[in-house]
Formats: C-alpha cells, sequence, structure tokens
C-alpha cells in the first residue's frame, strides 16, 4: 500500500525530472531551429539557455507549491515508458535514415517533430498527465506544417527554423506549466 507521503514525494520528482528533460529537449530543438535563422542565431540561442535555466530552477525551486493532485499511475507505468522511449527513438533513427537514403534530407526536423509528438500521447496516460495531450497536439501539427513548408518548396532552412523553433516553444510551454502547475 502507497502512503500519501509516498505518492506526493513521487509526484514532486516526476514533475521535477519532467520539467528538465522538457526543458533540455527545447534547448535542442531551439539549436536547430536557432541554425536556420542565419545572424539571429546566437541571440535566440542564448534566449535559449536563459528560457531552459529559468524553466529548469522553477521545476527545482524548494518552495514551489505542491502539485494540486497526485499522479495516478497505471500498473507497470515505468515499463511502458521505457517502451515508448525507445520506440521513439528507433523511429527517430529510422526517420532520419530514411530522409537521407531518399535525398531529402530537409524532411528530417518535421519527421522527428512528428514522432516526438506522436509519443507524447501514450506518455500522458502513463505518467497521468493530461497536458502532455496538448504538447502531443501541437507537436503533431508544427510537424504537419513543417511537411506542409517543405512540400511546397520552402526552403531547408526556414522549414528547420519554423518547426525548431516553435517545437522549443511547445516544450517549454509544458515544461513551464508542470513546473508551476503540476
Amino acid at each position: 500500500m502507497t502512503t500519501n507521503a509516498e505518492c506526493v514525494t513521487l509526484t514532486r520528482s516526476l514533475r521535477r525530472r519532467g520539467t528538465l528533460v522538457l526543458s533540455v529537449f527545447a534547448l535542442v530543438w531551439a539549436f536547430a531551429g536557432a541554425s536556420g535563422t542565419g545572424s539571429a542565431a546566437l541571440a535566440l540561442e542564448a534566449a535559449a539557455v536563459a528560457l531552459t535555466a529559468a524553466a529548469v530552477y522553477l521545476g527545482y525551486r524548494r518552495n514551489a507549491a505542491p502539485s494540486p493532485r497526485t499522479v495516478d499511475l497505471p500498473r507497470n507505468w515505468a515499463r511502458g515508458v521505457g517502451i515508448v522511449n525507445v520506440a521513439e527513438l528507433v523511429a527517430i533513427f529510422a526517420v532520419i535514415a530514411a530522409a537521407n537514403a531518399s535525398g531529402h534530407p530537409g524532411l528530417i526536423p518535421a519527421a522527428i517533430a512528428l514522432v516526438v509528438g506522436l509519443h507524447f500521447f501514450p506518455l500522458s496516460r502513463l505518467y497521468d498527465q493530461h497536458q502532455y495531450r496538448w504538447t502531443a497536439t501541437l507537436l503533431t501539427a508544427i510537424a504537419v506544417t513543417g511537411l506542409a513548408l517543405y512540400t511546397t518548396g520552402t526552403p531547408d532552412t526556414t522549414v528547420r527554423a519554423t518547426v525548431g523553433l516553435a517545437s522549443a516553444a511547445i516544450l517549454w510551454g509544458s515544461a513551464y506549466h508542470l513546473a508551476v502547475r503540476g
């Protein structure tokens, strides 16, 4: 039997780890997106580091209010998370290989965003974080937007900037939500 104190501790731990993981991947997306912006890249990267640091600070601060509710994790949730994350990693490598092999490396950012977005749907249930459905939906939408931009002949740098910076913003939004509201 799990005590209420154990549930509160687990909820806080998952909230902190989630904030960290979301923020770090937002930073990766921001750097990828900034690489398509030319002379604005350095300023965007500096802002990205600051946004990431602030999110992590908020997630790990001692005086953070407790989450309004404790998570209700499904049975074998950790195993499920592992399976989803391994499947995501395999799918990312597969889309990179397929895009490069087909001579369309400009598809890589949108294809990765699609994989990442889709993986948040099962994570929403496995982590009992319903806001991840919004993360999944928005990332999937920006991936579709990136695919549409690519197919209409938009330069690869513009596709990379659009998908990368929008994906970063979505992930930071999720990180800040998790850090502040639980």
